[in-house]
């Protein structure tokens, strides 16, 4: 007991040996990633504010409102003096291809494929900052931030050494690429920081080639107006017409900039069992999905992230998907939700049904045409009849 204590009080006095503890329990609590660095304005703020004066954020008002705080942290956070930043890995080996054509199915961003990470991370953060105390004393301050607060995390990660900033804008780790969570706890524990770790991307700009939308400006310049996990997540309106045919069957997020990644060829599976594809949600069927009603889509989507689109966002962008898919066995689902009560499925529905263009759409659209009252539906339902028009395809 005598000599438990006397390791604790040598940890407690050695901030480097705190440090280094800090860091073995976060790889205790399967933790993949762990790095300090000192509370201040992170890295990048002034470019930060610059995308955000340019209007590359959309319609993420939530930016804007909290850009201060992102920016120099140190005004809330005013007891803070070193920020301990994790990742948890949640790369699962499957690809595009895993299941059989012929059947219409859109695409889910990987991170979305388990249960909602931030209740997994945030325990686990929790649980770091309870043994810190527990080691070092009830007074130490501490905030637990996973993808929820004003924080800039890239930035401070970044700092920690877990990655550096790709060009597409993402955080990449030499040994665990793109595919990780972020999260940070804040202490008022003066840390010693890790140090950043240099630009790693050199030459290569294949995730600049591959995006569908040209969404990137430049390297380290994303314009999420453009980008299909914008459009497909954080949008809550009308998806450009001009865009819709570049997103393919994506129906919640992309993922295309990260598998082109070199460094993320060859990484190691998640550990963590709860980040695991659970059933329907990997390239799921797209059909079935157009008949879900709200209790439905809540329990199939129970836990899930993507719950945050809500169901008129889900069914947007399954009938863009099948639209681009240019899928005659859903024109019968599709049908149906032209007298859906959100206006935004039923545009949406619209213009899908106008390119796939079969008798059986026209025939649809002809007949919602006449009980519509919205006008921009109005307007989307026009256009699909002239494109079912001037495509002219046979069909039933």
């Amino acid at each position: 007991m005598g000599a438990k204590r006397k390791d604790r009080d040598v940890v407690v006095r050695s901030p480097e040996r705190l440090a280094q503890a800090i860091k073995e329990e976060a790889g205790r609590l399967d933790l993949d990633l762990v790095g300090i660095s000192p509370v201040g304005d992170p890295p990048h703020e002034q470019s930060f504010a610059d995308w955000l004066q340019e209007g590359y954020g959309g319609e993420m008002a939530y930016l804007t409102r909290t850009e201060q705080a992102r920016r120099h942290p140190e005004t809330w956070l005013p007891w803070a003096r070193s920020v301990v930043s994790v990742a948890m890995s949640y790369y699962t080996p499957f690809s595009r291809e895993t299941h059989p054509t012929g059947v219409p199915r859109g695409w889910i961003s990987r991170y979305a494929w388990g249960e909602d990470y931030h209740t997994i991370l945030e325990s686990r953060l929790d649980a770091l900052f309870g043994w810190i105390r527990h080691t070092v004393g009830e007074e130490v301050q501490g905030k637990v931030y996973v993808d929820t607060g004003p924080v800039l995390e890239k930035g401070f990660a970044g700092l920690a050494g877990i990655g550096w900033i790709g060009k597409n804008t993402l955080l990449i780790s030499p040994k665990h690429g793109s595919y990780f969570f972020l999260g940070e706890l804040f202490l008022s524990l003066e840390l010693p920081p890790d140090g950043p770790i240099g630009d790693r991307c050199g030459s290569c700009d294949l995730c600049l080639k591959a995006c569908p939308t040209d969404a990137f400006v430049g390297p380290h310049r994303l314009d999420a107006r453009r980008c299909i996990s914008y459009l497909t997540i954080e949008s809550k309106g009308s998806i450009p017409a001009q865009i819709r045919p570049l997103i393919g069957n994506h129906i919640f997020g992309c993922d295309i900039c990260q598998e082109v990644c070199p460094y993320n060829i060859n990484i190691a599976p998640s550990k963590e069992p709860t980040f695991q594809p659970r059933e329907g949600l990997h390239a799921p069927e797209l059909i079935p999905l157009l008949a879900l009603n709200e209790e439905q889509f809540r329990l199939r989507f129970k836990g899930s992230p993507i719950r945050r689109s809500k169901r008129r966002g889900v069914l947007r962008n399954v009938a863009v998907a099948l639209g681009n898919l240019g899928s005659a066995d859903s024109v019968s689902g599709l049908a149906k939700l032209l007298s859906d009560p959100e206006s935004l499925v039923r545009g949406h529905v619209a213009w899908a049904l106008g390119r796939i263009g079969t008798a059986q759409a026209r025939a649809a659209l002809t007949e919602a045409l006449d009980c519509e009252t919205d006008p921009d539906v109005k307007a989307e339902i026009e256009q699909a009849l002239t494109a079912c028009a001037l495509s002219q395809s046979p069909g039933p």
